[in-house]
């Protein structure tokens, strides 16, 4: 399956849409997390027990991605992201009525979380728009819908402590029934010549190889990384250094900020000198960077290393999706499905981690320690597995 010659205007307007319905979905993805001080104290929940609701979301969203991916491949972005957005009215509303326990946070919000698969829906369809030497910085432009992660922690412990915080979730029923009509109306699929690939010829991409499964371990650590502390940040601030949780919120959606606008240059330098030389370098700095946030430094120094590796992040985001798109041009969705579902259970379980660290170290400095641990390995395993897999043609 090749792409067909498809114009500037079209490909842009694809972009576009792409952007803005991946930044609505994952607004409404991230909305728990920033609210989460202000559900421990109002439902006293344990740490642990605050990790989890704040986790729980990050679960479902990754999961779903690898059955999304492969209906995109199937049926059309188009199709699949207007859906996606429908289905998200249920969730978002019934939270605000039934959200007011442990419980019922637990069971809403893993609901909600159907709104983080939504990546695994734009990258497919919005690769089949651009030739392969235009794939990263589109890519990037793409995943600079994370900022709607921001947006969440940005506004959502304002509009609780205005509203109520069950308006901070109904206020996105209106626009995510918008997006939805207007990818459906003007929103189209590019076109490709040849039959889309079979869900069948997708799932078995996955036993031929072992290329999908580093690339999945390298979204685990950039992605999940770029989660994991957009999400939990809220929480640490407040208790380590006793910030009000709208000053912790607003030091939060600045980590996500510069994470999502560091992707596109992240797809840009990929397209300029290769995946792998850019991850190489972005894994050689993190575990620098994650043995000083291990030592628990005062707020100066903690604020450097959260945002540079805030910026090693989103380099990495960018990158790893050009090689997706690179590697695997006719199963792009499929490929995006298991690599974006193992980010989000990189975002999934670091929260669970620091939680139980927590409680039971009464410091989150050892988390940290396995945050470096990792990224030295993902350090490895660029350089002597992908390297010798792409000298040896993608």
């Amino acid at each position: 399956m090749s792409a067909v010659s498809v114009s500037g205007r079209e490909s842009a307007r694809a972009l576009v849409l792409a952007t803005a319905a991946f930044a609505l979905c994952f607004s409404v993805w991230g909305l728990i997390a920033p609210l989460a001080p202000q559900f421990q104290e109002q439902y006293g929940l344990t740490s642990t027990q605050i990790s989890i609701v704040v986790a729980t979301p990050v679960l479902l969203g990754s999961l779903f991605r690898i059955p999304i991916g492969l209906l995109t491949d199937r049926f059309g972005g188009r199709a699949v992201f207007t859906v996606l957005m429908l289905f998200l009215l249920l969730p978002v509303f019934m939270i605000g009525l039934f959200g007011g326990s442990f419980s019922g946070l637990l069971f809403w919000g893993f609901l909600l979380g159907v709104a983080g698969s939504s990546f695994a829906v734009g990258v497919p369809y919005v690769s089949k728009w651009y030739p392969p030497e235009k794939q990263g910085l589109a890519l990037g432009i793409y995943g600079m819908g994370n900022i709607g992660q921001a947006i969440a922690a940005y506004t959502a412990p304002v509009i609780a402590a205005a509203l109520g915080w069950q308006w901070a979730f109904w206020l996105f029923l209106v626009p995510l029934g918008a997006m939805a009509a207007a990818f459906w109306f003007a929103g189209r699929d590019a076109p490709v010549a040849g039959p889309r690939p079979s869900l069948a010829e997708g799932v078995a991409l996955f036993r031929e190889e072992a290329g999908p499964w580093v690339l999945s371990l390298f979204y685990f650590l950039t992605f999940g990384g770029f989660v994991a502390f957009g999400i939990y940040l809220p929480t640490l601030l407040v208790d380590v250094f006793a910030l009000d949780p709208a000053d912790a919120g607003r030091r939060a959606a600045g980590f996500i900020v510069l994470a999502t606008f560091a992707r596109p240059v992240g797809g840009w330098l990929a397209d300029r000198v290769g995946g792998v030389p850019a991850l190489g370098v972005i894994f050689a700095l993190l575990p620098l960077l994650a043995v000083i946030l291990a030592f628990i430094p005062g707020m100066v120094l903690f604020t450097f290393a959260a945002l540079s590796i805030a910026l090693l992040l989103g380099l990495g985001n960018g990158a790893v999706f050009k090689l997706v798109a690179q590697m695997y041009p006719g199963k792009t969705g499929a490929v995006t499905g298991v690599v974006g579902a193992a980010g989000g259970l990189g975002g999934f379980f670091p929260p669970l981690v620091l939680g139980v660290v927590r409680d039971a170290t009464e410091s989150y400095g050892f988390g940290f320690v396995l945050l470096a641990l990792f990224a030295a390995g993902c350090f490895a395993a660029n350089m002597f597995y992908l390297r010798k897999r792409l000298e040896k043609g993608a």
